[in-house]
């Protein structure tokens, strides 16, 4: 059996996107979203939430290029000193390296994740799992505490970012090797992470599939995920959204290939070949 949750990403960073996010669930495949509680439409996305019962809504937990729901004195480990003392580092890269050395207090990484979670569950959101934007969690540093605050709130499922069976796929997309690469190259985490995981009793999908196609996936690409996905429960990351004048002004390497994915996130061609594959969908709500 292959199961499969189609998890959108960024609901809350602009009205565009919670709307394409919602569209793409009602008319099309996605069964699940995460949101974030530090993005600029963040009540809009709630307002969405509520109307769509069935869509299963997560805590995308920001740590980088955002600003914190906390005070930024009470997590100053996680502040860019770049961006005098009031937001996250504004790279991937620059968090990793803060990660890796120690850098990071994890109290304070609970402390954060705790009241991203809180604000959406006091919003009125049952905040059924947890992803981090950028996939921060990849890294024990995070995952540890970032588990303990969604035990804490009662949250029982997250993210498996790490994606198998890449090269068959890539092999024919230059413009993807070096993401392919990056991503091989931090697999090494993916044993720690399920271990961790798996100690404290928390449900994951067995892997996830979209990561390295962020930004550039398209029908061929979606056929090929579809193709390989080997038997179990799996997660599609998908970026859906219009390239509307509000999201010019985020900064997002992620613009037109929004409005591609809502296209083939709402397409009839998608629909016949997750049924022509026998891919059973499903939430994170039906994880377990």
């Amino acid at each position: 059996m292959r199961r499969l949750i189609i998890n959108a990403d960024d609901f809350g960073l602009t009205g565009g996107v919670n709307r394409a996010i919602v569209e793409a669930h009602k008319h099309g495949v996605v069964t699940s979203a995460t949101l974030m509680a530090n993005g600029p439409e963040f009540d809009d996305a709630v307002r969405l939430a509520l109307a769509a019962p069935g869509l299963s809504v997560g805590c995308h937990v920001v740590l980088v290029d955002g600003l914190p729901v906390l005070e930024a004195s009470q997590v100053p480990s996680l502040i860019g000193k770049s961006r005098n003392e009031l937001g996250f580092r504004g790279s991937w890269t620059s968090f990793a390296a803060a990660a890796l050395s120690g850098a990071l207090a994890a109290q304070e990484v609970e402390a954060e994740a705790t009241a991203q979670i809180c604000k959406l569950q006091a919003a009125g959101i049952a905040v059924s799992h947890l992803d981090t934007h950028k996939h921060t969690h990849i890294f024990p540093q995070v995952l540890r505490p970032l588990v303990r605050a969604a035990k804490a709130c009662g949250v029982r499922a997250l993210r498996n970012p790490f994606e198998p069976l890449r090269v068959a796929r890539w092999a024919k997309r230059p413009n993807l090797w070096m993401r392919w690469l990056g991503a091989g190259a931090l697999d090494g985490f993916a044993q720690d992470f399920r271990r961790i995981v798996k100690a404290a009793d928390m449900l994951m999908p067995d892997g996830a599939g979209g990561v390295v196609a962020t930004g550039a996936l398209d029908d061929q690409l979606l056929a090929d995920i579809v193709e390989h996905l080997p038997p179990g429960s799996w997660e599609l990351v998908c970026h859906p959204g219009y390239a509307d004048a509000q999201l010019q002004r985020v900064r997002t390497r992620l613009r037109a290939s929004r409005e591609q994915e809502l296209r083939i996130l709402t397409s009839s061609g998608t629909k016949e070949l997750l049924s022509k594959s026998l891919i059973d969908l499903i939430s994170y709500h039906d994880l377990g």
